[in-house]
């Protein structure tokens, strides 16, 4: 298995329309927008890594606000399923299945969290449901 070993946000983005009445409702999704090598050199070896670059947003209709997240994931695997991954995402933006649940689950982990903090803070409801205790009689 594909080995996470760095996470970061490069833009984040948050806005709220003056005009925010009545139902809301939101759409989250989250893109990877491209997959590249990127060797790390951890002393004097060098290990195979790749880095994928996503986009996370969160819609708030009917026009209420968005919320976007881009960043990138860097993993490490093997030289050879490197070079797999990367070329088949040149090939036809694919990445095997469990690879890219992989990626995409440590992404909605980070991304989510990051869009409550930015919800509260521009006044929006939260973008993923929170649990709530439900009392029974």
């Amino acid at each position: 298995m594909i080995g996470i070993i760095g996470f970061n946000f490069s833009k984040i983005e948050a806005e709220r329309s003056p005009q925010v009445k009545g139902k809301i409702s939101v759409k989250n999704n989250v893109q990877i927008k491209g997959i590249e090598s990127s060797d790390l050199f951890l002393g004097k070896s060098k290990q195979a890594g790749v880095r994928f670059n996503f986009e996370y947003t969160s819609e708030y209709e009917p026009n209420a606000g968005k919320i976007v997240l881009t960043g990138d994931v860097l993993a490490v695997d093997e030289d050879a399923k490197v070079k797999e991954i990367v070329d088949g995402w040149k090939k036809s933006k694919k990445v095997e299945t469990e690879i890219m649940a992989h990626v995409l689950n440590n992404i909605l982990n980070k991304s989510n969290i990051m869009a409550i903090i930015l919800s509260r803070e521009i006044g929006l409801p939260a973008p993923v449901q929170l649990p709530k205790v439900q009392v029974k009689k």
